[in-house]
């Protein structure tokens, strides 16, 4: 066993991520400010008083493939960025049109696929 008072052991840990078939954020950001388009390299050129941005990952994470598919198709929105790397979606648009690409995304991941979902949220 190691002696924890010695200054020169040190703790090595490994983490390790098991892919599930899971959603693991769902979230819809409403009327959001301009600094945060800026910062995440998205469209500066919207009226952002009725815009929103969504946000969602999962696992596998090459499920944002599906995902990017199925939001672009469900209505006007704009793909501010599909990373197959780390399961990341952010999309941007009006705040129907985000909340029902996000909705449709989640459904048909649900039911069809038999993903599991983190609810929906929205600030």
């Amino acid at each position: 066993m190691a002696d924890m008072n010695n200054r020169n052991e040190q703790v090595r840990i490994v983490q390790e991520t098991v892919a599930g078939k899971e959603i693991t954020l769902a979230h819809v950001i409403g009327g959001p400010a301009p600094i945060v388009y800026t910062k995440l390299g998205l469209n500066p050129q919207i009226d952002y008083s009725t815009s929103a941005i969504g946000i969602m990952n999962m696992t596998p994470m090459e499920s944002v493939v599906i995902a990017s598919d199925i939001a672009v198709k469900s209505g006007d929105i704009y793909l501010g960025f599909a990373d197959r790397f780390s399961g990341t979606l952010i999309i941007t648009g009006e705040l129907a049109a985000v909340e029902n690409a996000i909705q449709e995304v989640v459904r048909y991941f649900r039911d069809d696929l038999g993903y599991v979902s983190c609810p929906i949220t929205k600030r």
